[in-house]
Parts: structure tokens; sequence; C-alpha cells
């Protein structure tokens, strides 16, 4: 036999589970984008009904201190599916069409993971984690792909180019034809608003075939929805559907595409081995107004480190393993993720590099007397350290941030601008004011200065441009010397 063979058969015979052995747990991760902490019905959204989620939600477990890294997209993105803060990985904001950088080949993801146990793996939605040849899923443990590189509103129609004619070329030198890919190739070079209508609805076919295909061995399904991110498209069968406007309608065909998978899993008989999580990449975009969704009782959105920014609706579902009905308080992030999903497969996170998550399942499975497994929690944005947190308290540092004070987000996809102010050294007691409205620093000076010195320790490992702190642990992105069209 050919020695590449051999070396083939090897690998495959080290990835299958012996005979006899008890098959690890499939793994599904709804992965929403810009969806507001309130926009669910488990968490209190009331205008449009979300069914499946609150089946889940019955049948699952509701995180209400659960948190994504920080409020923009691409540096949560690379924060969920590598375990690490995206300063430690040297992702920040919302990576552009044709960017230089993306995540580095060297970081291992939960989908590496996942593989080197023998799983099919599968990424349906954005990525946003670069979009060179070099960066794309399938080069990150993914062994298929169909979606978007990055944001649906990265394209000539975005409103900032709205006063421009339409043809301008203006348009395109700053946002090009947005592209889907199936796999490494391009399937649509310009996608339209017709095309966006139907991508929450291609994503869950594709990801019920998915399971369909691989219900007879492990798989990890990462489903990263396009919405709720403006421009807001919703297909025919939900347009008008919620009586709540177009978010709702959009919500609402969210909720359908959870029902979807929930379904699959049960038809295949893989309903009792799979683990389910949903949750978002931050916060509501606010500035859109009827375009956005809620916070609910959380201050501010995306683009701050306030709880609006980046607490975030999470429901975990294992029938069986994770108890029905019940909620968690305690914190926890989507950096979590990673390890939790490591030990529950029997993979073990690279040795090589460190990991800022921690292992959460005696969080999600309700063991007794459990407690967040953090310390401390930094709050980064764009690099910025601007907030410090524990279990219950949390310390903002000096910095300017944007805000709407108090007005009306804009209508019809159209944003309204920000304001912006500076907060000060202000701590705040967030099991009984999560709003953040009462600022106790002169009450617990012992309290911020335990956190101020837990920031410092994250300035010096993971850098501070506040401070022009470099740091001593950030890892480098990924870069090409110069991007392709």
């Amino acid at each position: 036999m050919h020695r590449l063979c051999v070396a083939s058969l090897l690998m495959l015979l080290a990835a299958a589970p012996c005979p006899g052995a008890e098959r690890p747990p499939n793994v599904v991760v709804i992965f929403i984008d810009d969806m507001g902490y309130a926009d669910i019905g488990p968490f209190g959204a009331e205008d449009y009904p979300t069914p499946h989620l609150d089946r889940m939600a019955a049948e699952g477990r509701v995180m209400t201190d659960f948190h994504a890294a920080t409020a923009v997209c691409s540096a949560s993105r690379a924060a969920l599916l590598t375990g690490c803060y995206p300063e430690r990985v040297g992702i920040a904001g919302a990576l552009g069409p044709r960017a230089r950088i993306g995540l580095h080949p060297d970081e291992v993801t939960i989908a590496e993971l996942c593989r080197a146990q023998g799983f099919a793996t599968a990424c349906f939605g954005k990525w946003h984690l670069g979009d060179q040849p070099e960066f794309l899923p399938t080069r990150q443990g993914f062994d298929a792909w169909f979606g978007l590189p990055y944001s649906n509103d990265m394209w000539p129609q975005h409103p900032d180019l709205a006063r421009l004619p339409a043809d301008a070329a203006k348009r395109k030198s700053r946002y090009p034809n947005l592209p889907l890919y199936e796999g490494e190739q391009i399937i649509d070079d310009e996608v339209t608003a017709e095309d966006q209508a139907q991508l929450t609805t291609q994503y869950t076919e594709r990801a019920v075939e998915f399971i369909d295909q691989h219900a007879d061995r492990p798989f990890f399904l990462y489903l990263p929805h396009t919405m709720v991110h403006v421009p807001l498209f919703v297909s025919d069968k939900f347009h008008g559907k919620s009586g709540a406007g177009l978010f709702g309608d959009v919500a609402m065909e969210l909720d359908w595409s959870v029902g979807q998978v929930l379904d699959a899993l049960q038809r295949n008989g893989v309903d009792q081995n799979t683990l389910v999580v949903f949750t978002s990449d931050n916060g509501p975009w606010l500035s859109y107004g009827d375009h956005a969704g809620s916070a609910g009782p959380l201050r501010e959105g995306k683009g701050t480190m306030f709880e609006g920014g980046y607490r975030v609706p999470c429901v975990v579902r294992w029938p069986g393993r994770i108890p029905a009905g019940s909620s968690c308080d305690e914190l926890a992030s989507t950096m979590d993720l990673l390890p939790t999903i490591a030990a529950l497969i029997g993979a073990e996170p690279p040795a090589d590099r460190t990991i800022d998550g921690r292992d959460i399942w005696p969080l999600l499975s309700g063991e007794s007397g459990a407690l967040s497994p953090h310390q401390e929690f930094y709050c980064y944005y764009g690099r910025e350290l601007r907030a410090v947190r524990d279990r219950r308290w949390k310390l903002h540092l000096r910095h300017r941030y944007r805000t709407l004070s108090g007005r009306p987000g804009g209508t019809g996809g159209t944003p309204v601008g920000y304001d912006h102010t500076t907060i000060g050294l202000e701590l705040f007691d967030l099991k009984s004011d999560p709003g953040e409205t009462t600022n106790v620093a002169g009450e617990h000076p012992d309290v911020v200065e335990r956190l101020q010195a837990a920031a410092q320790q994250a300035r010096e490992a993971l850098g501070d441009t506040l401070t022009k702190t470099q740091g001593s642990e950030v890892r480098p992105p990924g870069r090409v010397e110069r991007a392709g069209k």
C-alpha cells in the first residue's frame, strides 16, 4: 500500500472511537449577531413570540450573567473560537474587506479540537476573522463552510455611503460587492438585498442537512447567523408576521431556525447526546433604533463595555445532563466554551499557549454550590481596558464611550449619531444594580483597590492603549503581505 494511504488510514483509525467506547456529545453553537440581552422570550421579549427558544429554555438552562468577550464582531468571534481574550490573539474591532490580518493559523479553535477527536465540523454563516484564503474557516478546523466573510453591512449599500450615486467608484473602493462563499470558493460575487433575505433560511437548511448526514458520528456545528445585524432582511415566510416591525420578523425567523435544528437532532435520534448553546456576539446596535434590539435593564449597548454592550442572552440545552427549566446567575463567558467542550469530548486544550476561558460544566450542569471560575473578568474594547469585574463588582476605569444620551435611535435602517462622554473611576454592585446606575466606589475602597490591582495585571499581560502599555503575553494575528481583491 502507498505510504500516504497507510498514514491516512492510521489517522482515521486514531480518530475513530474504540468499539464499545461511549460516544462523545455532539456540540451545536448558535451565535446571533448583535442580539441584545432582552431580545428573546426567556430574557423578557414580549413584542413577538420566540416559542422555540422558550422551549429550549424550558428544557435547558438560562445563563443570566453570560458575556461575550467584548462588544464588537471580529474580536468577539476570535474569543469564542479560541477561548482567549481577543487582545491575546491580536484581533480587535471588526475586520473589513481585504483586511491584511486575520486569526493566526497557529491559534487552535474549537473546530480543530473537535476534528482531532474525529468529529465532523461545519460553519454555516458569518465568519469575520479574515477574508484572505489563509484565514477562512476551512483553514481553522471546519470541514465545510457556507456564508459571508464579514458583516452584511460591509457592501456598497452601507448607510454611510447612501448619499453617493449608486455607481460611485468611492462606494466600491470602501466596500466592494458582498460575496457569498461555499468552502473557499465565491459562489455569488454580488449578494443582493433579495439574496440577504434568504440567508437565514439557507444557513438553517445547511445546518439541518449537516445533522442529517452526520448523525452517525460526533459533530460540531457552528451556526453564526448574519442577522440581527443591520441591514435587516427576512424571508417572505416571516415578513410582517411578528406585528412588531422588521426586527420582530427577523427575530422570529431566527427562532424558527433554532426550532429546525432542535427538530433535526430529535429526528435523527441524537437529541439526548447533543449540547446546544444559543448566544450572541455582543449587545444591540442602539443607534439603529427600530432596527436594533434591546438590552432590557442593562446600560448602553454594542460598542461599549457597560453590561448592555457585552452581557448577552444565553440558553444551553442537553436533555438529561443540563437541568430543565433552570437558571444560573454566575459569571461566565463565550471564552469558556472551548475548555468546557474540550473536557466534554476528551480533548486537551493547547498546552503551548495560554487559554483564558475556564471549564464551566459545573455551572451548566447545575452542580450544587458551583461558582464562577473567574476571579476577574477584563472588559476590553479596541485594546482599551475599560473595566474589570468579578462575580459581584464592576469597576469602570476612566474612559470615553459612546451613548445616545437618552435619545431614540434611528428608523427604517438609518442610524442616528452618537454622543461621546467620559466615565471616571466608578464602582457598581452588579448583583443589586445590573443597570450600573449607582456609583458605590466611595463606600467600598477595598474593592476598588483590589480591582485596580487586577487591572494593572491585565495591562501587563494584554496591554492597554489608554495607558500605552504593550502587554507581554500578546500573540500576533495572522498577516498577509498584501491583501487580495
